[in-house]
């Protein structure tokens, strides 16, 4: 047999213990948190849009500075705001929402300047942060041939997961990394705006950038000090990068951190920013299973594995810590046993005090809170992307 035929015929088995090994790593540790009590009632449809419009996809909500009304980012009534992919032109729809906490919609904006909203972040003065993660690229509509499907796939690769198998079918390896498309106007940026929606800020190219913020920016975060922190890495291919960026409070670039890995430090998915009361970083490292805790300069201080896969992070006043989970057991190909939902708890010590599970026990794929939030009084809103709601919770 020759080296070539060799190399052919045991590449598939080198493709599966690869694909095995990074699968075990990932499903070590902590045993299924799946017991703590839900003291919550679920209120739907709280939220009301204008007449005619029904909501899309969204992983983005806050809280204002106020602590009662509240902030939602959706994708104009779909999973993109871009209205048509093969001219790439933006819906007119206005995605950025702020509503009463009676759930009366104050003021929308936003319209012609998003492809995906997809993090959110409330300020101290009020302004609000978004991040767009994906792009208006040109592409061949849906069924436009493999030339097109490839496209789509991968000038979308954030809305998927990026590379990873139906729940049930054969495992497969991440997906190459993507990047950017030079016919892409917009997408790949995070966006200040004041509270009556003017534009204030713009971090990244358009279109996005390999070299500098940002690629696929998942979470903004703006620290007391006035720093901006922005998680960077929605696809979870291998080379793709992972990386936490920090700018100043004008957006001067002070540093970047992290890549990406599986160890301390390393990150798979930084889907999601949150910061306690003592200035430390909680990064929902999604893909990896974790929470990782930095200090503001990057430093990393601990993991905490018992919140299960966070879609979303939030950490409140009193340092409760709130971690949704839309992808275990029906995304997620590395977390069996553990169940969808919100696990609230401490930010101090980590323990896990409450859970509201998902209701959709055999969703196959994401499903109940991506992002979430909670008010002053200890309310709770998630944002759906798969079932494309924004729910509500009170304790009973």
């Amino acid at each position: 047999m020759s080296v070539r035929m060799k190399l052919v015929r045991f590449a598939p088995m080198v493709a599966a213990v690869a694909f095995l090994g990074w699968q075990v790593h990932a499903q070590t540790g902590t045993p299924p948190a799946n017991d703590a009590p839900n003291p919550y009632t679920t209120i739907r449809d709280f939220f009301k849009l204008p007449e005619g419009r029904v909501w899309g996809s969204t992983s983005a909500v806050d809280i204002d500075k106020d602590g009662h009304s509240i902030w939602i980012a959706e994708r104009c009534g779909a999973n993109s705001c871009v209205a048509d992919p093969t001219t790439g032109k933006l819906s007119a729809i206005d995605p950025i929402l702020h509503y009463e906490a009676s759930g009366k919609l104050i003021k929308a904006f936003g319209a012609g300047i998003f492809s995906a909203p997809h993090g959110i972040f409330v300020d101290r003065d009020g302004n609000v942060w978004i991040t767009d993660y994906q792009d208006n690229a040109i592409r061949a509509a849906r069924g436009a041939g493999a030339g097109g499907a490839a496209g789509a796939a991968g000038g979308r690769a954030g809305a998927g997961g990026g590379g990873q198998a139906a729940r049930g079918g054969a495992p497969a390896l991440p997906a190459t990394p993507p990047k950017p498309d030079p016919s892409a106007t917009m997408g790949h940026q995070v966006f200040k705006f004041s509270p009556d929606g003017k534009l204030l800020m713009t971090i990244g190219k358009k279109g996005g950038s390999l070299d500098e913020c940002c690629f696929q920016p998942n979470d903004v975060l703006v620290a007391s000090t006035g720093d901006i922190f922005i998680s960077q890495g929605h696809n979870d291919a291998p080379g793709s990068k992972q990386v936490i960026w920090k700018f100043d409070k004008t957006g001067k670039f002070i540093k970047s951190f992290g890549q990406f890995g599986h160890g301390p430090g390393e990150f798979d998915q930084p889907h999601s920013l949150a910061m306690d009361s003592r200035g430390r970083l909680f990064v929902g490292d999604r893909n990896n299973n974790r929470v990782q805790i930095f200090d503001r300069d990057g430093k990393f201080l601990d993991q905490w594995p018992q919140f299960s896969r966070p879609s979303g992070v939030f950490i409140d006043k009193k340092d409760m810590l709130y971690v949704a989970d839309s992808e275990s057991m029906s995304v997620s190909r590395n977390h069996d046993g553990w169940k969808r939902g919100i696990r609230i708890g401490s930010a101090r010590d980590g323990k896990v005090m409450s859970f509201i599970p998902d209701p959709d026990e055999n969703a196959t794929g994401t499903s109940a809170a991506e992002g979430v939030a909670a008010d002053s009084q200890g309310n709770i809103y998630g944002a759906e992307v798969g079932p494309r709601q924004v729910k509500k919770y009170v304790k009973k």
